[in-house]
């Protein structure tokens, strides 16, 4: 029975489930992203997060706690050093996971997960405008759509004077020929 059992066993007994996690971690601290399946990445958020946590505080035990879980150097280097230095102001929060859709061969969910400070194309972002409840439209989108009308409204009226410019110009080059 499953009684009080809260995390996902993921179909694998605990030895194999711990090297699977711990591979990913290493993955996931060298490559800053991967994919993989929803499951595997709630799960590996659970498992990384304390160690990234733990990695703010550069001591010997701290890495040595750290190595026993992932029993990677070249990690352990790169989570001590890079990771750590842009996750050293943040509370928490250290990855994120982006849906991606469901897999052709067995319909699995697939998500990205990823570290959050080495993600360029968010980090440059702008943030949204907080919407209000009664406002359809956000006000940067109405303002947006009133220079937007009044700039086709105008460029007709342009036209046309050209238009008028053009017979007058033509006019004053038939009399010159006259005379």
């Amino acid at each position: 029975m499953r009684h009080g059992k809260k995390f996902n066993h993921l179909g694998r007994t605990a030895d194999h489930r711990r090297a699977m996690l711990a591979n990913m971690a290493i993955s996931l601290i060298m490559h800053k992203r991967i994919t993989t399946t929803l499951a595997k990445a709630k799960a590996l958020k659970k498992y990384v997060e304390p160690l990234i946590t733990r990695s703010k505080d550069d001591s010997t035990n701290s890495r040595r706690v750290v190595f026993s879980y992932l029993q990677n150097k070249e990690a352990l280097k790169e989570l001590f050093g890079t990771v750590a230095q842009k996750v050293g102001d943040r509370p928490g929060g250290y990855t994120r996971i982006i849906k991606l859709g469901f897999r052709k061969g067995d319909a699995a969910e697939i998500c990205f997960i990823e570290l959050v400070d080495f993600d360029e194309n968010m980090l440059k972002t702008p943030k949204a405008e907080k919407k209000t409840r009664r406002s359809r439209r956000s006000g940067a989108k109405a303002e947006a759509a009133v220079p937007a009308e009044e700039a086709k409204a105008e460029a007709p009226a342009e036209e046309v004077k050209a238009e008028e410019a053009a017979p007058a110009e033509d006019a004053a080059a038939e009399e010159a020929k006259a005379e």
